[in-house]
């Protein structure tokens, strides 16, 4: 038995010893997001209306392909992040657990949708 003060048990590890972690990570993702966002919409909103070859030569650039892709995984992985904040608040024991393995799973499936969907316009000649 160890004689640990209550503050020195719980001193740095916060209440699930992840919080903190998980909420820098989702607010650097929302950083990353509201530079990506404008930066993946400007070539999106200039190809508007136009042939699926203006839309191919915009996205063969390979900045525009690789905001692109970033901006998929990116947005992906913060809404797993803000989805999996709020199934741990309301859903408790093992239909908490399934909710949150088919919610990181579909969003890995549309994040890699969304990317080889940007590189098959972008590599397609």
């Amino acid at each position: 038995m160890a004689y640990l003060t209550d503050r020195k048990r719980a001193q740095g590890l916060g209440s699930a010893k992840s919080g903190t972690k998980h909420f820098w990570e989702q607010r650097l993702s929302a950083i990353a997001l509201a530079l990506l966002t404008p930066l993946f919409l400007f070539p999106l909103a200039y190809t508007l209306g136009d042939s699926y070859e203006g839309v191919r030569t915009a996205y063969a650039h390979p900045v525009n392909a690789i905001i692109g892709v970033a901006f998929f995984i990116t947005a992906f992985l913060h809404f797993f992040q803000g989805v999996q904040v709020v199934i741990e608040d309301y859903v408790h024991g093992r239909w908490g657990l399934v909710l949150i393995i088919s919610t990181r799973l579909l969003s890995a499936l549309f994040a890699l949708i969304g990317a080889f969907a940007i590189l098959k316009i972008a590599f397609t000649g």
